[in-house]
């Protein structure tokens, strides 16, 4: 028996990256802030992202623009409100941004020279700003970090991991968190923001860090909070493939600077697929090299590569500085190789359903970033919108918690009683996270059809009932709690999926290939339950 440190604080983010330090600045000029994070502040996808922040810096008619191609990119379901704001508001905050610290590549390498702006996929000219060359993800990290470290009512809980919401009434008043050592810890606070980011360690082959176990979103449907569009994940077109080695991401700014897509016969396949070729939209591109290269099996791949040796002008190295030390260890150069590439999973477009102000249908709970669904990618994220989105949408829901103005609930003393898993509890674990991580790669990938996804539900079926054995044991410890919300996320991807019966951007339907306006121009919303059965219903906003 365990009994848990219990304190107050006004509110509580989970999560450190864009949308979490954002929404902690705004939150600290008016209470105390308490930031979680599982490991150290720099460790969260916004660390990772390479290619940059998608802004609009030139007026009415690039605002327009971008609005314009997010909308396309998201065939079909983007949510035309919430790409407004984002546009509209990514200016403000971008320049916001640069004020606070933040150093992007300007050209001449002068402090006040113009900023440099790249085109990725389905961008109709440049926009994306980036950070020293492949790196603007740790840069935007490191300056809201630093920005955050100075101000006083903002705290942080490192190594630390979020077990739990408390619900009370109907209203979210405060969080159980677990940090080093297993200390316990109960916190009450006036509002939760979960901005702990996105799920791809659900599938076996990612470009998201190992903190990417879907915590956040699990937490909220167990406390009753609706997620919405849970079938479209992104699977990013170009990761780094070769066996043995980690699924690096091979950032869309380099098709951006030119590279072109190879099959192992040496053909530029793209044109067989879409118009833009290279640069089209990545669920176009992801597919394209699935049908050129993955093959049925593993054992069916052939290679498909990344070429850029034609690419003039541009100092690879210099541009891509991470990209090319990363690939040095494997004696590969971006300007005289082929570059091995393919898919991998690298950014969920559903989470929690929320309002443009971050709000869920739970009364003290909100969401931004990776981890809410506002409906601004609809079934397709456009390159580089994620930054923007945590920007954006973080600050908007920081506001939402201040002008909510909930009361601050006591804080109140818990007893916890839970036993530490064995080695042998952790190997079997580690097992069959394994198995459901495996299983969501095969079964509901690229390419789905109602068998092979039913196949997914029964191995993840299978992990969840062995992760609620170790529960009912009273069993505890991080890894748990993120194999039951890998769990959990899992089941609401699968179920989405099979409920979808059309091809939409990221979710392709092998048994259902075309597009279908009449039924499902909505979005999906996936209820929690305790049963087995399917709930998943669709919406128009």
């Amino acid at each position: 028996m365990f009994m848990a440190s219990t304190s107050q604080v006004d509110y509580v983010v989970m999560g450190a990256g864009v949308a979490g330090m954002r929404a902690a600045v705004e939150l600290a000029d008016h209470g105390e802030v308490l930031v979680v994070t599982k490991e150290s502040l720099a460790e969260s996808n916004t660390h990772y992202a390479q290619g940059g922040i998608a802004v609009a810096t030139e007026g009415d008619e690039d605002v327009a623009l971008h609005f314009s191609d997010t909308v396309d990119a998201g065939d079909g379901l983007v949510h035309r409100p919430a790409a407004r704001v984002l546009v509209a508001e990514g200016p403000p905050r971008v320049a916001e941004l640069i004020e606070w610290g933040a150093r992007f590549d300007r050209e001449d390498r002068l402090p006040n020279g113009k900023l440099m702006r790249t085109r990725e996929g389905a961008h109709s000219l440049p926009r994306i700003l980036h950070a020293n060359g492949d790196a603007t993800g740790a840069e935007i990290s490191r300056s809201l970090i630093a920005f955050a470290r100075a101000h006083k009512r903002i705290r942080f809980a490192e190594w630390t991991m979020v077990t739990g919401l408390v619900v009370d009434g109907g209203r979210v008043i405060g969080a159980d968190l677990r940090g080093r050592e297993n200390h316990l810890e109960r916190v009450s606070a006036r509002g939760v923001l979960i901005a702990a980011g996105g799920a791809g360690q659900v599938y076996s082959d990612t470009t998201n860090p190992p903190v990417a176990t879907g915590d956040g979103i699990a937490l909220a449907a167990d406390a009753g909070a609706a997620l919405a569009d849970m079938e479209f994940y992104q699977f990013h077109p170009t990761a780094f493939y070769l066996p043995g080695a980690p699924r690096f991401l091979m950032s869309e700014a380099l098709r951006g600077e030119g590279a072109y897509l190879r099959n192992d016969r040496g053909e530029r396949f793209m044109e067989r697929y879409h118009p833009l070729l290279e640069l089209a939209p990545r669920d176009v591109v992801a597919r394209a090299i699935a049908r050129e290269g993955m093959g049925a099996s593993p054992g069916e791949a052939q290679p498909v590569y990344l070429d850029m040796r034609h690419v003039k002008g541009v100092d690879l190295k210099e541009r891509f500085p991470g990209i090319s030390a990363f690939l040095a260890k494997f004696g590969l150069d971006l300007q005289r190789g082929l570059i091995p590439v393919r898919p991998a999973a690298h950014y969920l477009m559903g989470g929690i359903r929320t309002d443009l102000c971050g709000r869920t249908n739970v009364r003290g709970l909100y969401a931004a970033g990776e981890a809410a669904c506002t409906g601004v990618h609809g079934a397709n994220r456009l390159a580089s919108n994620s930054l923007l989105e945590g920007l954006v949408f973080g600050a908007r829901a920081a506001q939402a918690m201040l002008a909510d103005g909930l009361e601050r609930p006591p804080a109140e003393t818990v007893k916890i009683d839970l036993e530490a898993m064995s080695a042998s509890d952790e190997l079997e674990l580690e097992s069959s996270i394994g198995g459901l991580q495996r299983s969501m790669w095969a079964y509901a990938g690229l390419l789905r059809e109602d068998a092979i996804l039913r196949r997914g539900l029964a191995a993840q079926a299978q992990c969840e009932a062995r992760v609620e054995d170790f529960t009912q044991s009273r069993k505890g410890g991080r890894r748990l709690s993120e194999a039951r919300a890998m769990c959990r996320v899992a089941r609401a991807i699968l179920e989405s999926a099979l409920a979808r019966t059309e091809s939409r951007g990221a979710h392709f339907r092998n048994d259902f290939p075309q597009r279908d306006d009449v039924r499902f121009m909505k979005h999906s919303i996936f209820a929690p339950a305790q049963s087995r059965e399917r709930i998943v219903r669709f919406e128009a906003w």
